[in-house]
């Protein structure tokens, strides 16, 4: 039988010197592979004390890489240790009311109808000096 381990105890295990990951439902102690992990090793210690499930399965191992990770393995996570992640929700976006269309309307013919007088003004007044 595996050893069960909390996250807690998991996390204690964050450095370079000591790394345990869990992914799947199992820990790894993978201090000795940081040298040779293409990534480099920070990436690996940046995925300490939480579950990297996502993070491993992001980049898309290979089976040959994923078959490398048994002699690693140490034991269980106790899954009642790892906190659930929360499912992003949208906040509920608002009706949309018919109303403030008559308000969009009459906010653009304020700052139209000015504009338009201004240019009839300006119109006329081209008009009157050329023909005297």
């Amino acid at each position: 039988m595996a050893k069960v381990f909390t996250l807690a105890e998991v996390s204690e295990h964050n450095t370079n010197k000591d790394c345990w990951l869990v992914i799947g439902g199992k820990v790894y102690d993978v201090t000795k592979f940081l040298e040779d992990h293409p990534g480099g090793d920070e990436v690996l210690v940046s995925s300490t004390g939480k579950d990297a499930t996502d993070d491993f399965e992001d980049v898309g191992h290979s089976a040959s890489a994923k078959a490398m990770m048994e002699e690693f393995y140490i034991g269980e996570i106790n899954t009642s240790t790892i906190p659930t992640q929360n499912k992003y929700t949208p906040p509920k976006q608002p009706q949309y009311d018919q109303d403030k269309t008559s308000e969009f309307i009459i906010k653009l013919l304020q700052f139209l109808v000015p504009l338009i007088i201004l240019g009839v003004a300006v119109g006329i007044r081209f008009y009157s000096k050329s023909s005297t």
